[in-house]
């Protein structure tokens, strides 16, 4: 899906979401996010509250954006 490359759709960040999961799994016991799935996760609840179908770059946090820039140079 191409979108405006300074938004991120929801699908994108789906798959985002997806890369890093495949990066860094679900650990111990009781399965807990990665540092990494969490902070795009609390993206993705921001966009499904305020029912957004993309979401400008310029509203996510650094570390966020960081992680959405790395998953985005990979898949080039």
């Amino acid at each position: 899906m191409d979108t405006n490359p300074s938004d991120i759709a929801l699908a994108e960040l789906e798959q985002a979401i997806n890369y890093w999961r495949n990066l860094r799994p679900s650990r111990g016991e009781e399965r807990s996010l990665s540092p990494e799935v969490n902070r795009l996760a609390e993206v993705y609840a921001l966009m499904i509250y305020e029912r957004l179908h993309s979401l400008p770059l310029a509203r996510i946090g650094a570390d966020a954006l960081a992680l959405i820039e790395a998953w985005r140079s990979q898949r080039v």
